[in-house]
């Protein structure tokens, strides 16, 4: 990897699109896991000011344009010499001498050049009782955020039990009518995109009795509706 005077190195258009792409996968982490961690993106084009997007950066106490750490250097020489993996796992202090376990992971380019590092930090002095809150969600959103997610272990299985709980949904709610309940099932399997299956169409039209066709036609009905401009 070629590094100027200035501690750079030259990052094409296509660079740049990885390394941005992962912002909002720190966001997500971030949002996903609780504040005891740490997630740092560095870019390689400038180590003295190479964090780009930081989170939870109260536990090291750095901000966006903070310069690489010499860890991080040894760990990105360790990934450059030939690790097997291009992560290594590490136990680290920050500078107040609080534990922490590390997790440095190398982002890889355009050519397969590593041009970044996404680092996770977690702050092993958080309270049990913080994370088990972070894992509890306000009565408040519980209804908004549910969401049914079929972790199934064949395609299958992801269709038999969307077609059941869809079914259950639909049969229990006595203001639609009986002569529109397929129809209103194949409504909501499409809006999971359940349909995206090639076994699916088939699948559903054999459970339902109905024809692969009049399936087809609801999941038309389905689009159209789906598409069709707001007043």
């Amino acid at each position: 990897m070629e590094r100027t005077e200035k501690n750079t190195i030259q990052l094409t258009p296509q660079d740049h699109l990885v390394l941005d792409s992962l912002r909002i996968v720190l966001d997500g982490l971030a949002d996903y896991l609780s504040d005891c961690f740490e997630f740092v993106l560095h870019s390689l084009e400038n180590l003295d000011a190479s964090v780009v997007k930081i989170i939870n950066g109260h536990h090291t106490g750095r901000t966006v344009g903070a310069p690489i750490t010499n860890l991080a250097l040894t760990m990105l020489d360790r990934i450059e010499q030939g690790n097997p993996h291009d992560f290594i796992t590490y136990f680290s202090r920050n500078r107040a001498g609080e534990p922490l376990k590390a997790c440095t992971i190398a982002i890889r380019g355009e050519n397969q050049r590593i041009i970044g590092l996404l680092c996770i930090n977690c702050y092993l002095n958080t309270p049990l009782y913080s994370i088990i809150q972070s894992l509890a969600m306000p009565d408040e959103r519980a209804e908004l955020h549910h969401e049914d997610e079929y972790l199934a272990d064949s395609v299958q299985n992801t269709i038999g039990r969307a077609l059941e709980a869809a079914c259950q949904k639909v049969n229990a709610d006595e203001s639609i009518p009986v002569s529109l309940k397929k129809k209103q099932i194949i409504f909501l399997l499409y809006t999971q995109g359940i349909f995206k299956f090639k076994e699916a169409v088939g699948t559903v039209a054999a459970a339902l009795n109905l024809s692969p066709n009049t399936v087809y036609l609801h999941i038309r009905s389905a689009k159209s509706q789906q598409t069709a401009p707001c007043d």
